[in-house]
């Protein structure tokens, strides 16, 4: 399965709202995350989205997450955001459907 739809689907059996859930695409314009969230989204995105050109985390980015996360808590969304791009990457290459195994 799919990093992202495990986590969508772990997210639902944890009390996550659809609301948070369909909205985390445009997390900048919805009223539905709180500032630390923000700030671990923006870090996500930045680690994420170097492909197309993006800076990737900037001292900017990770500044405002340290303020908010401690180091462990800072390791843990790192090694979140890791694990799900190995999957994601995993799945691309043999061509597995999210949701369809695991």
């Amino acid at each position: 399965m799919e990093a992202r739809h495990a986590g969508v689907t772990s997210a639902k059996r944890q009390g996550e709202t659809d609301d948070r859930l369909h909205n985390v695409v445009i997390w900048r314009e919805t009223p539905f995350f709180t500032e630390p969230e923000r700030t671990a989204l923006a870090l996500t995105e930045a680690a994420t989205r170097i492909q197309d050109g993006r800076p990737g985390v900037t001292d900017e980015i990770w500044a405002a997450a340290a303020a908010h996360f401690d180091e462990p808590q800072l390791s843990a969304i790192v090694l979140n955001i890791a694990l799900t791009g190995f999957f994601n990457r995993i799945n691309r290459a043999i061509r597995e459907q999210a949701g369809k195994a695991w």
